[in-house]
């Protein structure tokens, strides 16, 4: 099985907790999460399949602990790796930048070479306004509202999990 590394940015512990619940689904050990501002080249090489998570801050603005992170990453050799993407937003307080943190993941990456995967999860069974984190109708990953659709995320994280199970 490919060596699976899984790269959050949390900053009141939400991402980072859906982060765990990822890595528990998928069997992923806890020395194979790490947050977005430790990453280094040495560890993005490490692993054959990146899965990066970020909350959205401000008016649509990619987690703090991503700042460094995505440089490392933009600059990293993505040739070869699978990159899976997940993002948690407020689809009631923020429904005009939903997950927007996620779509900026994506733009940042979606050049470098890397293979994504997990990438077209439908919209249908959320509501929001607005999200550059989809892109010809659908999530360029799991998106996930843990403040007012806790009670759907155990079950999105799951199925999404299969998924990239199923598709590594």
């Amino acid at each position: 099985m490919k060596k699976i590394g899984i790269i959050y940015g949390s900053t009141t512990g939400t991402c980072e907790s859906l982060a765990n619940q990822l890595a528990t689904c998928l069997g992923v050990s806890d020395n194979d999460v790490h947050s977005a501002d430790k990453l280094t080249d040495a560890l993005v090489s490490a692993y054959d399949v990146l899965i990066l998570g970020t909350s959205t801050w401000g008016d649509g603005e990619l987690q703090d602990d991503w700042y460094d992170g995505i440089k490392v990453l933009k600059q990293a050799d993505l040739n070869g790796k699978t990159v899976a993407l997940f993002g948690c937003g407020d689809s009631e307080a923020y429904c005009d930048t939903f997950c927007d943190g996620m779509g900026i993941l994506y733009e940042d990456l979606k050049d470098s070479g890397c293979t994504f995967l997990g990438n077209r999860v439908s919209t249908d069974d959320y509501t929001f306004s607005s999200s550059i984190a989809v892109v010809d109708g659908t999530f360029v990953g799991l998106a996930l509202d843990d403040v007012n659709e806790s009670a759907k995320t155990a079950g999105r994280i799951q199925a999404w999990a299969d998924e990239l199970k199923h598709s590594l």
